[in-house]
């Protein structure tokens, strides 16, 4: 798998991709900050924006219907990961050649979305991660608290040797997604919760994709959604499992869904959905 570093650039880039290119944002209880983030998102770049509203208990679909957002609401709560799928699935039927994730939470910065994206438009990789730990110092100054730092660094130190990369870090929510991506990882297979996101990273190496990552900014404050420590708690351990499930499968111990290319019939059958 190749690895690049892409570095921020201080000039406004200018589109010249011809591949559509949508922004997901999947959303909880996100009303507070969802208009200012959607207002923040450099239109130029991006042919869609779809909402997918997780059972919301505030404004946040009468927030996306002022804006005439494009938006999915679920019934009742599937949770992080189950709400990443509805976004995945309808990004590609609507023809997404490049889909990038968006919390609508105001944590990160949608003036960086035309850098998160140039690396998919040459061809340079499968999958982009904003990185908050690429500039030292960062992630703290933005107000990450502490035991989430080092939570972070300890999961990533045991990521990297495991799957034996050197990534800045595994647990960003800005990431972007090529299409064939999308069409290689068995997304529908990985959890509905919070790991759902180091599934996909733990897929994309065993599948053999590309990943690059861009150095990123945060803002931690109290509007922002955040997990909670007992969620925090959980998805640290998942992560732990993950890895246990890629280490069984590559040594063929004992095989994992999560690793097994999708099937023909699956495949079809996960589009149509």
């Amino acid at each position: 798998m190749f690895i690049e570093t892409v570095q921020a650039r201080c000039y406004r880039p200018v589109r010249t991709t011809l591949h559509k290119v949508v922004v997901v944002m999947p959303a909880y209880n996100a009303a507070a900050t969802l208009e200012a983030t959607y207002h923040a998102i450099d239109t130029e770049w991006v042919d869609e924006i779809i909402l997918v509203d997780d059972g919301s208990e505030d404004e946040t679909v009468a927030i996306a219907e002022k804006l005439a957002l494009q938006f999915i609401r679920h019934p009742r709560n599937v949770g992080y990961g189950g709400n990443q799928k509805t976004c995945y699935r309808e990004a590609l039927r609507r023809g997404a050649d490049i889909v990038v994730m968006l919390h609508p939470d105001g944590q990160y910065d949608p003036a960086l979305l035309p850098q998160l994206i140039q690396p998919l438009a040459q061809d340079r990789a499968d999958l982009v991660l904003g990185s908050r730990f690429m500039i030292p110092g960062s992630a703290r100054r933005g107000g990450m608290p502490l035991y989430r730092w080092l939570a972070n660094r300890f999961l990533t130190f045991w990521e990297n040797l495991v799957l034996r990369r050197q990534l800045a870090e595994y647990h960003t929510g800005y990431r972007a997604y090529s299409r064939a991506f999308l069409e290689t990882i068995p997304f529908s297979r990985n959890s509905d919760g919070f790991c759902f996101d180091t599934e996909v990273l733990v897929q994309a190496v065993a599948f053999r994709q590309r990943i690059a990552e861009i150095p990123i900014t945060t803002k931690y404050f109290p509007g922002a959604s955040s997990a909670s420590l007992w969620q925090c708690l959980i998805y640290g351990v998942m992560t732990l499992v993950t890895l246990v499930k890629f280490l069984l499968h590559r040594f063929r111990l004992w095989p994992s869904r999560l690793f097994i290319p999708l099937a023909k019939r699956e495949s079809m059958k996960d589009a149509r959905r």
